[in-house]
């Protein structure tokens, strides 16, 4: 074997049947990554003799005697980069980032007849964060990024700090680390929805060549956690263990193997016997809350914190406002109907996965793809009894997340056998682990009555939610909660019900995900509200406006006012506003003879935050060089957050973006942060950042002035310097003076996460339907939102597009089935549809002029948001077209021509009521 790969050779054998990806990254060429193993994302795309090849399903052998090259081999030998890495670097074509290696690979491959059809170019790669728009931007030469000046950083288009990192391929995730000794684990998983485990024969396994350790629920922890991570525990029901006696579903973990190799491993798990005494399963929702149905955790309730282990109900909400019956009866018209939302994977290319070991401290050190990593120490030191002040946790730079990395999943499993070992082990998900074996969207099943006068007052608003968590509660009853209050908070209504359930099933676990139950429920009563309209006789938009809150209204959910949230700055009329102005333009879109033409919106409130508080901390230090290190705990995973931190700092300290450095998602960083979710990112880490910013800005200044003896008044800052009446005072000579009288000059910044605010959206689509196939073709897609002060309108575009096109893989075809055993059916990314570039039209993006009066200075929430709209925004588009109501996503074009045809025979105008 001799291979040149960017112009060095190597001569090592490949082992038998090892593709090309894990032989390049095994010599160091770590910009080659994993998404799927199978052919299917494009993320391991590398180039052999210029030919673009998914190098997962290339033998290495194959490479023999050939030239390959990875991203990190597209620049210049002198360190210029290619036309190409330039290009992405200029559009910030990218938001995780563990993508853009393979677009990058196979955008420096086509030539101009394939840059004419990037639809057709771009098939073989995959990316969940951008919505392609930035992408197709930076392959066509547009720069979207604006150059950095000094103390007008925040507003502006300034790239990401990690982008030369980026594409280059050496930006490093999770697994981009060379670890001495490393072990590699792997789990045997439960074939059974339901069993009790009454023997395990794990000898077999031990004799397997490599195989250091096999452990099983012998060697975990008795205690019980759940797997989500809050900042108040409390919120979520203990009922899991490390390794259970008893499987609750299909692909639960069993055992773990840890071996020299992840072969061994495997050989490993597959030598393990395990007796099992196989028990009555439930995989429905209402069938679990049936009397006589099988118990899913049979605990009890105040200490495991489940609403009723009997009924399988882990949490509840009840509540009225007002008397229903009364509203009802004072309505002209009533609507009422059942709608059902599936499951969806978040599908972040990065899998979970952590690497562990014990550092020459003795501490326990973490390496892991983490939204949390603060929690997940918290967590760690509790099971394992623990002092913090023992374990480190740290995420690199995150492979995509969307709420799924909101949980501790693998972190336990490997820190177990790191303690019990003391040698480093890493445990990395497959993609068909990343369906079966962490966690989904909730399904959920909403009976929605809303009833109104003829003259469009709504007068009652009512909801019955099932929602389905499946075997463990995790984030349960917390998305329950969160899908019935902004939903009908935004709404006016003297009388509201609601009767809400989270249901345990024999089945995957569902978790957070983007929009955490809004999206859900917000489909139904949007739905909802516009074919009330509709049979009103009155345009829905203008209904929805007659009803929602004002800027001074009070947030009214049956479960209860939240006393710190509140509505600090008011854009949702402007937004209705934008999506009036798109109904009124001209249309100027083809639609094919015979389709049906149809428009519709939506609209959506999201709180900036969780209740009850998220801790964030903040430190800017001036360094000898006179530039700043500011330290943050929350993590970058595409979100922006790293960029607008920098922006912030950079603005109260006068300066430019590249004169401070950011350190970050690490617990040796700073005192504590809640993690980056519940689009937290931007508002309380960012005030964090800020109030430590100014904070530092004051001391500066404070100290310059008492060191040159003048007025504190007559200072200022500039880009390096204090400047004063006499001159200019250069920071690196205010460290060395400050230094010399034994001060540090830094400051911490502190937010507690509360009070919040909420965010507001409105989608409108136009859509053509071809009643001959049931496809549904996005002729016009139009997003407003109210975000406050854009801090970074770029970045800040980004989130609304990758949210909207992460909605549309959701609303159209994306959905993770389970066969008549409760086995997920979809796990790999040919039988789970993700959109690809040729499915997501370009979204006309417009942000609202306002300034939230509690987000750092007047920015609001924006990651999570822009999803909650779509789907019930296409949904109305397609009631427009056809006549036809649907009740359940996706939309897939069979069930949609199903149901056209059924009711072809008395199938109404398109626009009709």
């Amino acid at each position: 074997m001799k291979v040149d790969v960017n112009g060095r050779t190597f001569e090592e054998e490949p082992r038998p049947g090892q593709c090309l990806r894990t032989y390049l990254r095994e010599r160091g060429w770590f910009g080659v990554k994993k998404g799927c193993d199978q052919g299917d994302c494009g993320a391991c795309t590398v180039h052999v003799d210029g030919r673009p090849v998914h190098s997962c399903l290339y033998p290495a052998f194959r490479a023999d005697g050939h030239a390959v090259t990875t991203v990190e081999g597209l620049a210049a030998p002198d360190g210029e980069l290619h036309p190409v890495q330039q290009k992405f670097l200029d559009a910030q074509g990218f938001q995780c980032g563990f993508c853009t290696a393979g677009f990058l690979m196979t955008t420096a491959a086509l030539d101009e007849d394939k840059l004419a059809d990037l639809p057709r170019a771009f098939k073989g790669n995959l990316c969940r964060c951008t919505g392609y728009r930035a992408i197709e931007d930076a392959v066509r030469g547009v720069k979207n990024v604006e150059a950095p000046a000094p103390g007008e950083s925040v507003g502006r288009s300034l790239p990401a700090p990690a982008g030369p990192q980026v594409v280059t391929g050496t930006a490093r995730y999770t697994f981009d680390i060379d670890v001495p000794g490393l072990l590699h684990m792997k789990l045997l998983r439960s074939p059974h929805a339901h069993a009790r485990i009454l023997a395990i024969d794990t000898s077999a396994a031990l004799r397997v060549p490599g195989v250091q350790a096999v452990f099983t629920h012998h060697d975990a922890p008795e205690r019980h956690f759940s797997t989500a991570r809050h900042e108040h525990p409390t919120e979520d029901p203990d009922d899991t263990r490390v390794l259970d006696t008893t499987v609750r579903y299909i692909g639960q973990r069993v055992a773990a193997v840890v071996a020299d190799s992840e072969a061994s491993a495997e050989e490993g798990c597959r030598r393990i016997e395990v007796t099992y005494e196989v028990l009555p399963a439930v995989l429905d929702p209402e069938d679990a809350m049936r009397p006589g149905a099988p118990v899913v955790h049979d605990k009890d309730a105040g200490t495991a914190r489940i609403s009723r282990p009997q009924d399988n109900v882990v949490g509840e909400a009840h509540g009225e406002i007002g008397d229903v019956a009364a509203g009802f009866a004072d309505a002209d018209v009533i609507y009422e109907e059942t709608f059902r939302t599936q499951r969806v994977q978040h599908a972040s290319l990065e899998t979970h996965g952590a690497v562990a070991w014990i550092d020459e401290d003795g501490r326990l050190t973490v390496r892991t793809s983490s939204q949390t990593p603060f929690l997940t120490r918290r967590a760690l030191c509790a099971l394992y009894d623990l002092p913090e002040e023992q374990v480190r946790v740290m995420a690199g730079r995150v492979g995509g997340g969307f709420g799924g990395k909101q949980e501790m999943l693998v972190e336990d499993i490997v820190a177990l056998a790191v303690l019990k070992l003391r040698r480093p082990v890493k445990l990395e998900y497959t993609r068909a682990e990343q369906f079966y074996g962490a966690t989904t969207r909730h399904p959920f099943t909403i009976r929605v009555k809303a009833g109104a006068r003829r003259d469009g007052t709504l007068t009652a608003l009512q909801l019955r939610v099932v929602a389905n968590t499946g075997a463990y509660g995790n984030h349960g009853p917390a998305v329950m909660f969160h899908s019935v209050g902004e939903s009908m908070a935004v709404y006016r209504a003297a009388h509201k019900k609601v009767d809400a359930f989270s249901v345990y099933t024999h089945t995957v676990p569902a978790g957070a995900f983007r929009g955490y139950g809004l999206g859900q429920v917000l489909f139904a009563v949007e739905s909802a509200l516009d074919e009330l309209a509709r049979r009103l006789d009155l345009d829905p938009l203008d209904f929805k406006a007659r009803n929602i809150i004002g800027p001074d209204e009070p947030m009214l959910t049956p479960g209860g006012h939240e006393e710190d949230l509140h509505i600090a700055s008011y854009g949702l009329d402007q937004c209705l506003s934008i999506v009036r102005r798109a109904q009124a333009e001209p249309r100027t879109e083809p639609v094919p003879d015979g389709w049906l033409l149809g428009e519709g919106a939506a609209l959506a409130m999201i709180a900036t935050g969780p209740p009850g508080g998220h801790i964030a901390d903040a430190k800017a230090t001036l360094l000898p060089d006179g530039t700043f290190d500011l330290a943050v705990g929350t993590a970058e995973f595409g979100n922006g957050t790293t960029t607008v931190h920098k922006q912030i700092a950079a603005g109260e300290l006068a300066t430019t973006v590249d004169r401070v450095a950011i350190r970050q998602s690490d617990t040796d960083v700073v005192r504590h942060d809640t993690g980056a979710f519940a689009s937290t990112g931007t508002v309380v880490a960012g005030k964090a950042t800020l109030r430590a910013s100014r904070a530092l800005a004051d001391q500066l200044l404070d100290f310059a002035a008492a060191h040159l003896g003048v007025e504190r008044a007559g200072c200022r800052l500039d880009e390096e310097a204090v400047l004063h009446p006499g001159g200019r005072l250069l920071l690196k000579e205010v460290y060395a003076a400050s230094r010399a009288v034994g001060l540090e000059l830094a400051a911490d910044g502190h937010f507690g996460g509360t009070p919040r605010s909420v965010a507001f959206n409105a989608h409108w689509f136009r859509v053509a339907v071809d009643p001959g196939s049931g496809e549904i073709r996005i002729l016009r897609s139009v997003h407003a939102a109210d975000a406050g002060k854009v801090m970074n309108p770029m970045q800040c575009r980004g989130q609304v597009e990758g949210g909207v096109a992460q909605a549309l893989g959701a609303t159209l075809f994306e959905r993770v089935l389970l066969d008549e055993h409760g086995a997920v059916d979809t796990a790999a990314f040919r039988r789970y549809r993700l959109p690809q570039y040729a499915d997501v039209p370009r979204t006309e993006v417009h942000f609202m002029e306002t300034a939230d009066a509690i987000g750092p200075l007047g920015a609001k929430s924006m990651s999570e948001s822009p999803f909650n709209p779509v789907a019930p925004a296409l949904a109305n588009a397609l009631r427009d077209a056809t006549g036809v109501r649907f009740t359940e996503v996706p939309l897939l074009r069979d069930r949609v021509w199903r149901e056209l045809e059924r009711h072809s025979g008395s199938r109404r105008p398109p626009g009709s009521p």
